[in-house]
């Protein structure tokens, strides 16, 4: 049974992939295609993005 629930935005996928170099793989033969390595990488770099937001909406919740 496949999953259609998607916790990133295609668009933060593709920024993500874009950032790493590894956009024209995706471009060109799709997701699957995307090394175990760079998707990890792009987990990575999700996590980091939330914790600065999540960190910046702390910091506004203080002043």
């Amino acid at each position: 049974m496949a999953r259609n629930r998607s916790i990133m935005s295609e668009q933060l996928k593709y920024e993500i992939a874009r950032e790493l170099g590894v956009d024209n793989i995706v471009a060109t033969q799709g997701w699957g295609a995307v090394s175990s390595r760079d998707c990890g990488n792009m987990v990575k770099s999700a996590i980091q993005i939330a914790e600065r937001s999540v960190a910046g909406q702390n910091n506004q919740n203080l002043l």
